[in-house]
């Protein structure tokens, strides 16, 4: 049964049954992101072995948006918390499955992404890693920025989030989950990984929303990106800078920033 905020009106969606103990746990946090959300479960219903997992979302923000988003397709936990770090981190918690893929609200897995998961943690001293990251909108600004990312993280094996990172859950747990991070968890968790095995880059790619970066500007926004990167680097302080990448809390995920172009194809 979902866990609702204390006072919440509204159905209460509930979580598909399970024929079989699920082996994957996905995890998905959303916050204010109801139509994406939607879309996106959606297209997990479609992927093959999909009935061998569960499907969890953490939740903050608009309740009766994301409630009606889920339509028991997914457990929907309230955990009261609104930082990525936080939701993904109750999501965990509540999870059951061996292993444990977090994945953003407006992300798309490859359609045998289950299989691409299990068989590359078949390999050797295998711990984790994520997907090949690519843009979902043909904008060529996107599709630069998302050769550049390539050649870093191919290089580094730093995985961001819009790459759905997967983890074996007694690693993760291990390894305390994500720190209580307002911004750059992922990188966190990815760099903390790496150090316990074998970090997989699946090369199939996983699609994720642009939004952002249309919204405030590509080149802008990646110009930012590898400011944090640069100060994360430097172990100067990054999370100052939180509100300004997330938006306000009430707002939906990649709103522009004050003065942005709505959109920008630079």
């Amino acid at each position: 049964m979902d866990d609702l905020p204390r006072g919440a009106a509204g159905p209460r969606a509930r979580p598909r049954p399970l024929l079989i103990a699920p082996w994957l746990s996905i995890v998905i946090p959303a916050r204010n992101d109801a139509a994406a959300l939607g879309r996106t479960l959606a297209h997990l219903a479609r992927l093959p072995g999909i009935e061998a997992t569960e499907i969890i979302v953490a939740a903050a923000g608009d309740v009766e948006g994301t409630t009606a988003a889920v339509n028991g397709r997914a457990r929907l936990l309230w955990p009261g918390s609104s930082t990525r770090a936080q939701l993904m981190n109750a999501g965990a918690a509540a999870a059951v499955g061996d292993v444990i893929l977090f994945l953003h609200a407006d992300s798309f897995p490859p359609d045998d992404a289950l299989a691409l998961i299990a068989r590359a943690l078949a390999k050797a001293r295998a711990v984790g890693g994520a997907f090949e990251h690519r843009f979902a909108e043909p904008v060529w600004s996107l599709r630069a920025i998302t050769w550049i990312n390539r050649v870093r993280y191919r290089l580094t094996r730093n995985y961001y989030g819009d790459q759905g990172v997967f983890v074996r859950a007694p690693v993760f747990r291990a390894l305390g989950g994500y720190r209580d991070l307002a911004l750059m968890e992922d990188l966190d968790f990815t760099q903390r990984l790496k150090r316990r095995g074998r970090s997989v880059l699946i090369t199939t790619p996983l699609v994720t929303s642009g939004r952002r970066f249309l919204a405030r500007g590509p080149w802008r926004t990646f110009a930012f990106i590898l400011w944090l990167l640069a100060r994360w680097t430097l172990r100067l302080d990054t999370q100052r800078y939180a509100e300004r990448w997330r938006g306000p809390a009430t707002r939906t995920p990649g709103s522009a920033w004050a003065g942005a172009p709505e959109r920008e194809r630079a």
